[in-house]
């Protein structure tokens, strides 16, 4: 079974994502053991975003910014649809907690935004993917 990266990857709509996560040095820690759930926001996703913001965010100077927003997109172990929807909030691998919400579908995010969770439980070797239709920004 593919791990977290190669399912991605092999998705095809998640061409910016992997971008950020190269970019970010963050490949082979997605790469590793786990477990991890990722709620991995889709390249229309990325596009929602001011125009110039990715760009902006895979400069080299911005390295620093672009992986505090990356991991607040992965918690730690294998959380399935089952058990997102009975939590309030979530820590990130970041630190930083995120919301759950299961007003009118599950949501996750910040008090800068809640991105919608649209295909849950996508199993990889190394955790478990959600795909969400926003990218969650830190606080």
């Amino acid at each position: 079974m593919p791990d977290i990266i190669d399912t991605a990857v092999a998705a095809g709509s998640f061409k910016n994502l992997a971008a950020a996560l190269g970019a970010a040095g963050l490949i082979d820690t997605l790469k590793g053991t786990g477990p991890f759930t990722v709620f991995a926001p889709t390249d229309e996703a990325f596009a929602k975003l001011p125009a110039g913001t990715v760009e902006t965010l895979l400069k080299p100077e911005n390295i620093d910014t672009l992986k505090a927003i990356l991991l607040h997109h992965v918690v730690p172990g294998t959380v399935l649809a089952a058990d997102v929807v009975k939590l309030s909030e979530a820590k990130t691998a970041g630190g930083a907690m995120v919301r759950v919400s299961t007003e009118g579908g599950v949501k996750v995010g910040t008090a800068k935004g809640l991105s919608n969770v649209t295909k849950t439980d996508i199993t990889t070797s190394n955790g478990v993917i959600h795909v969400i239709d926003a990218v969650i920004l830190p606080e």
